[in-house]
């Protein structure tokens, strides 16, 4: 009987599953193999004595009982396995001492007269199962001893197993040798040794089949072992066995085939695999393709070198696994192309074999451009006719005709022969022809028309690095693409097909895409306009783009489309900044226009209103008029925003280049942009960042560039808590006006009216802006609860986040009394004038909250007017160049102090204690809670500007709000850098006001440098006590000798030094009080005044002695350790 060596799969099958039915369907010789495993389960006693056990062991019995084999492996059954176990690991550790002579095997024996092969087929069963463990494990122990193998050769020769007649009676001895040995023997150690040995792939299927429970361990086991690229007869024999493993188990062909991906070893394995499974009953629909782009196209980089370095190897070494493996591939794939191919009638490709065509030339892209492939003679033949047919007007044409345009400049070699370029051009300009047909015809709005166009551009502006960045981005992978390919490609696109007059005039007739967004994938017009304004292709053809782009704004919707952004950014620095030898070609949107799509928002009731009203730019060209603004979302009122902010910004960047060249160009009014919304989409940009995720960081960075009083600080955390309800409310402008009439009588009508107010969106709420500010006053009255001031205050916060400055403008109006004509420009060149509002206010914590953020926009408005206009107007020399700006920029800067100064010292000039303040009950804490927000906005400004803290300190202020200040502003400490500086001032008064401060410094800081400031200031006074008059003396110490207390009770270690001033002080005093007496006669009512003031500070000096006793020295706590 011959050897076969493969097993039947649907043996292994009834195995697997133990289905006794299947498996007597079978003949003896498909049985065969799986004979072991049959008489070992028929005669063995189970455990389980179930009666469906029990029929089971019959049925087995009555399949092997007609077979005469069974009796020898009955027989095998019936060996003294245990003793054979002794020997056998007494051979293994012989082996292990390095013995390596076959004749002193343990199990084997001296054959010294005879051969092995003799000596086996005339032992009985016992006797053999030695010499077969022994012969497996001598070619073990000489596997182990070659460690290279190559200098050896890989099949050992052995007279057992190289004899085909032996090789299933081995097959049978082998797999009850590991059924009754399973500690001895492992099976993975017998695969690998059966590898060795001549009919081993064969063998270790049939025991596989036995125990097909170690399908994947050994399958697993053997791709780990293998290289990573098949180059010696190791992988031909590891790839054969388990390809027979596979064939005897077809259904985890696939899964083999993905471990051999997983760990990156044996491609030509996981080749063959695939073209086996499409062989076995898959057809042209088995997955080939998708495999080998799946591997090329992954995210997996490994995987990627790993295939494609195989596919390189596999073109070099010819006649080997690899080369075998990878041709058959390539026949495979040829075979494709021709039925497809065939199929297509007239170059017209059928509607079912698109998307497979569109596969496979992706596929050969990324062979060619991964892997490095070179295209043989007919697949190029074949790949031209597949790229240059014509697919039908649907979603999947376009997408074949994207990645067949791309191919062509991707694999240059394509068109090496003059008939492939001829026909590449014919196919090229049909889909030039075609393009407005098939957008239509197959609804896709990023048709291939704009990529060729972009091609084309690209092409004229030399951009060869922008045309692989397509190419790839359209294919879907990274591969390299040689500039110097692409010289022919070049020429066909910039000669034959698009000139650069024909890709200006065609781009600009264009239509716009309707509801542009980021959901539209693909190459659309936009791509086109943007790179045609970037390589400034229109101005050099005079072609205006204006139009167009106005329209593509109006008609864009959320999700922004990432090239809109880009878009406008060329469009402005077209307009701002034109080329030198030509007029302006592209002219700025004008606000009408601007206007028009405000109108046409949530924001169009008050443009319409307003329309009228600021100077009117208009817009002689009527094309605009009919543009239909999409409502859908605020995107294009966002993108006209970004439009004008960068517009400004370019403007003021470029203004000294501006003005040496004379050039005029349109700035936009302050009113106009006072009625922008900006601030509402600025938030509504940062709520939905998932669609302006481009947008919103250049539009902040602008805002807080150019207008920063509309990005504060405090208006971001009272924005991020607000929260609404969606649920709609009737408010009408005479329920506002009677609830704020009838306040004193009826506040509860007020209090709820703000309530649901505070529930709406700020958009919704915001035409009652205007009456709302004109009852501000009515807040003030004391009858009026304070619950109805707060949810005033917080009302009016809502307000902030629409139009803040239009709210600003009405603020101050109502709540100063000499206003009637006041616009925003009046708040920003002088902002102080909300601080001459009503008196009441600044006793009135939530009406003063709103005041003080009126104030800090409109100073941060005032100072960037001030810097924006010293920037756009630079001074020229009489050549054109710029001049230095020192003087004017320091004058800017010393403006910008004052006024903020000016601001700081009417503020602390509020917190002053009133005679009403001590009077009137509860004013104490309306105080308090004044100076509280006085203090919080101090601390803001100190920190921002520490030159202000400084500036104001050397103003000086009233010394009763030392220690409100100090105690109330935790940047105080920033004094401590410049009080030494403040106290050698020439002037009395500051003088005394820094050694005030700095005592109050001392009890709020106690740090080493308030101590060493202590000491100059003790030093200080130690030169002033003996060089003042006594009048100044006087006027010094008065106020000087409570501070003095407190820095003795912040730094008790100075208290010596102190008391000797005071001790020296006292005796000048009762010295100057004394000299009075001898000059009796002679008094003057000068020298009388002095004797008198000198006795007065005699008895400060010791009352402030005593203080000192009781507040530092007798102060236990000093010295007493808690």
């Amino acid at each position: 009987m011959s050897f076969k060596k493969g097993v039947d799969p649907k043996v292994f099958r009834a195995i697997q599953n133990v289905d006794m039915q299947q498996l007597g369907e079978c003949t003896e010789q498909e049985i065969r193999p799986v004979l072991p495993c049959l008489v070992r389960m028929g005669l063995i006693s189970p455990l389980d004595t179930s009666k469906k056990c029990m029929t089971m062991k019959v049925d087995i019995l009555t399949i092997v009982s007609g077979m005469e084999l069974v009796n020898s492996i009955v027989a095998l059954l019936s060996i003294d396995f245990h003793r054979l176990e002794t020997e056998v690991k007494k051979e293994q550790q012989l082996r292990q001492k390095g013995v390596a002579l076959q004749n002193d095997s343990i199990l084997i024996g001296n054959l010294s007269n005879t051969s092995m092969a003799l000596e086996y087929e005339r032992s009985d069963m016992t006797r053999r199962l030695s010499i077969l463990l022994g012969e497996l494990l001598y070619v073990q122990s000489q596997i182990q001893d070659n460690e290279n193998p190559e200098t050896s050769s890989y099949i050992k020769p052995s007279e057992l197993f190289d004899n085909d007649i032996f090789a299933e009676e081995l097959s049978d001895i082998i797999c009850i040798a590991l059924a009754e040995l399973p500690i001895t023997l492992n099976i993975l150690t017998i695969t690998e040794t059966l590898l060795h040995l001549h009919n081993g792939p064969a063998i270790v299927c049939r025991i596989v089949a036995n125990f097909p429970d170690c399908f994947r361990e050994v399958c697993t086991y053997l791709i780990q072992t293998g290289e990573k690229q098949e180059e010696t007869k190791l992988s031909t024999v590891r790839a054969s066995a388990i390809s027979l493993l596979c064939k005897m188990n077809p259904s985890q062909a696939l899964s083999i085939r993905s471990k051999c991906v997983e760990l990156c070893r044996m491609p030509a394995l996981a080749i063959t695999l695939s073209l086996e499974h499409n062989q076995s009953g898959s057809g042209e629909d088995g997955d080939m393709v998708a495999f080998i782009s799946g591997l090329l196209l992954g995210n997996d980089q490994t995987i990627r070198n790993w295939i494609a370095l195989f596919i390189r190897t596999g073109q070099k070494k010819k006649g080997e696994i690899s080369s075998n493996a990878l041709q058959q591939l390539r026949d495979e794939l040829l075979r494709r192309l021709q039925i497809i191919i065939n199929s297509s009638a007239e170059g017209q490709l059928l509607d079912s074999q698109v998307v497979q065509a569109s596969a496979l030339l992706r596929l050969y892209c990324a062979l060619r451009g991964i892997a490095a492939i070179k295209f043989q003679e007919e697949e190029v033949n074949l790949i031209v006719k597949l790229l240059t047919s014509h697919p039908s007007p649907t979603p999947a044409g376009v997408r074949f005709v994207s990645i067949g345009l791309c191919m062509l400049i991707a694999c240059p070699s394509l068109i090496s022969l003059q008939e492939h370029e001829r026909r590449s051009i014919e196919w090229v300009q049909w889909l030039v022809r075609e393009e407005a047909y098939f957008e239509s015809a197959s609804g896709v709005t990023a048709s291939f028309g704009e990529m060729l166009l972009l091609m084309a551009i690209h092409f004229h502006s030399n951009q060869l690095s922008a045309i692989c960045d397509l190419v790839c981005a359209t294919l879907g992978m990274k591969i390299p693409i040689r500039h110097n390919n692409m010289t022919r490609m070049k020429q066909v696109f910039t000669q034959e097909i698009f000139t650069e007059q024909v890709v200006t005039a065609h781009a600009v007739k264009v239509p716009v895409t309707n509801s542009l967004s980021a959901n539209m994938m693909g190459f659309l017009p936009i791509h086109c306009i943007h790179q045609l304004l970037k390589s400034r292709a229109f101005a050099k053809h005079n072609v205006n783009i204006k139009n167009w782009i106005y329209k593509q704004i109006c008609t864009s919707v959320s999700p922004l489309h990432p090239v809109l952004p880009m878009l406008v950014e060329v469009y402005v620095n077209s307009v701002i900044m034109p080329t030198s030898k030509n007029t302006e070609t592209n002219k700025p949107l004008t606000e009408n226009e601007i206007r028009r799509v405000f109108q046409s928002s949530i924001f169009g009731q008050y443009f319409d209103q307003k329309q009228s009203i600021f100077n009117m730019d208009f817009d002689l060209n009527s094309e605009n008029q009919d543009v239909v603004v999409d409502n859908s979302s605020l995107t294009p009122q966002l993108l006209l925003l970004y439009y004008l902010l960068l517009y400004e910004d370019c403007r003021l960047s470029n203004a000294h280049i501006l003005a040496s060249f004379n050039r005029k160009i349109k700035i936009y009014s302050p009113e106009f942009m006072s009625e922008l919304p900006i601030k509402y989409l600025l938030h509504h940009a940062q709520k939905d960042q998932s669609s302006y995720s481009g947008l919103f960081g250049p539009l902040l960075k602008l805002l807080a560039t150019h207008f920063p009083h509309l990005t504060l600080v405090e208006d971001w955390l009272d924005d991020m808590s607000i929260k609404t309800e969606y649920k709609p409310i009737h408010i009408s402008e005479i329920m506002v006006v009677e609830a704020f009439t009838e306040i004193d009588t009826n506040p509860s009508k007020c209090a709820k009216l703000m309530q649901k107010l505070l529930k709406q969106e700020a958009i919704d709420i915001w035409p009652f802006a205007e009456i709302f500010t004109q009852f501000a006053k009515n807040i003030l009255a004391d009858t009026v609860p304070r619950y109805l001031q707060d949810l005033y205050k917080d009302v009016w916060l809502r307000f902030n986040t629409v139009l803040p400055r239009r709210l600003w403008v009405l603020t101050v109006k109502n709540l100063v009394d000499d206003f009637s004509n006041l616009t925003r420009i009046d708040v920003a060149e002088d902002p102080l004038q909300i601080m001459r509002c009503d008196e009441r206010v600044y006793r009135c914590a939530p009406l003063y909250a709103v005041v003080l953020r009126v104030l800090r926009a409109s100073l941060a408005s005032s100072r960037s007017q001030l810097m924006q206009h010293l920037q756009a107007n630079p001074r020229l020399d009489h050549t054109g160049q710029v001049l230095n700006e020192s003087d004017r920029e320091e004058m800017c800067r010393a403006t910008i102090a004052a006024q903020e100064s000016a601001a700081v010292q009417m503020l602390l000039e509020t917190c002053i204690e009133t005679e009403d303040d001590r009077r009137v009950g509860g004013q104490q804490w309306a105080l308090q809670e004044v100076r509280s927000l006085v203090c919080s906005y101090l601390h803001q400004v100190f920190i921002a500007d520490t030159m202000l803290a400084k500036l104001v300190h050397f103003q000086g202020y009233p010394s009763e709000l030392i220690d409100v200040i100090v105690k109330g502003v935790p940047s105080m400490h920033i004094c401590l850098d410049f009080l030494q500086e403040l106290m050698q001032q020439p002037s009395l008064n500051k003088q005394i006001f820094a050694i005030q401060l700095l005592s109050h410094l001392c009890i709020q800081y106690a740090l080493p440098k308030s101590l060493n400031l202590c000491i100059v200031a003790l030093n200080l006074l130690y030169a002033l006590l003996g060089s003042l008059s006594s009048s100044q003396r006087v006027k010094l110490f008065k106020p000087i000798l409570p501070a003095l207390v407190r820095i003795s009770e912040a730094f008790p270690p100075l208290v010596d030094d102190i008391v000797n001033l005071m001790m020296q002080l006292a005796r000048i005093c009762e010295s100057q009080a004394s000299l009075a007496s001898h000059f009796d006669a002679h008094l003057g009512k000068e020298l009388e005044v002095s004797a008198q003031e000198s006795k007065e500070l005699c008895s400060l000096v010791q009352q402030t002695f005593s203080d000192i006793l009781d507040k530092a020295v007798f102060k236990s706590k000093i010295y007493r350790q808690e």
